[in-house]
């Protein structure tokens, strides 16, 4: 039920983008809901579908429905995302404690996009309507904080630590390729599929047949994301090299 509403609301958005001609936006999305929303409203014609996080690394991002008199050129960032620099005064908190203490400040989830952490301090990406509020922040956890407004132009993604890896597969199928991305049994990972665990894109696939191309992410529940970054090449037994990346 909770799906389907969530597919209603996004139907929604886009036929009142599509009647009244004028721009209609989500709350912050997952990924998982991202590729939903594609699902649901991605192939209209009447309206463009747009993502926008704040910043183009921003895993949380907002759907944004364009009327058809307007480019996705002309669409603005900053009058529809802000970004908040939280400097914590003695400490490090975690990103666990920097979401904890903003949602415990009375705001939703979908209000909130990323939270980014570099050099000891964080930025969170918010929704313009909660940004007075959570500029009111003090503490995260026992450590105070002072928090600022903080321009889009002036973003700088923390880099992703990934590990590069490469393994060998019979065929380029998901079983396989998901045995070989989190090391497990072709066995456990059809498994593993068959109880729901594995995403394809962000979109739970229960198929262990379906080819796997470069560029697909895949995650497993409780055992991290990779990206497949090619194929090629085969071993002597004419098995087939995959190349990844495992997100750290």
């Amino acid at each position: 039920m909770e799906k389907h509403d969530f597919l209603r609301r996004i139907e929604d958005l886009a036929e009142r983008c599509a009647r009244s001609g004028a721009l209609t936006s989500s709350g912050f999305l997952s990924p998982a809901e991202r590729a939903q929303a594609v699902q649901a409203a991605g192939r209209r014609t009447d309206c463009t579908l747009l993502f926008h996080g704040g910043h183009p690394d921003c895993e949380r991002t907002v759907a944004f429905f364009l009327p058809d008199w307007m480019e996705a050129e002309e669409f603005e960032p900053a009058e529809h995302i802000r970004a908040i620099r939280l400097t914590p005064h003695f400490g490090t908190p975690g990103h666990r404690d920097y979401l904890g203490a903003l949602l415990g400040m009375g705001i939703g989830r979908e209000w909130l996009g990323d939270i980014w952490l570099s050099g000891g301090t964080a930025t969170a990406f918010c929704l313009p309507s909660v940004e007075k509020h959570l500029l009111g922040i003090d503490k995260v956890g026992r450590v105070g904080v002072s928090a600022a407004p903080l321009p889009l132009t002036e973003l700088t993604a923390p880099e992703r630590k990934v590990k590069e890896v490469s393994f060998s597969v019979a065929s380029p199928r998901l079983d396989a390729v998901a045995a070989g991305l989190f090391h497990l049994s072709r066995t456990e990972a059809a498994r593993q599929i068959a109880l729901g665990k594995v995403s394809v894109n962000h979109i739970q696939s229960d198929r262990t047949d379906l080819l796997i191309r470069e560029g697909d992410v895949l995650s497993l529940r409780g055992a991290g994301k990779g990206k497949i970054t090619g194929t090629g090449g085969t071993s002597r037994k004419g098995r087939l090299f995959v190349y990844a990346e495992v997100y750290q």
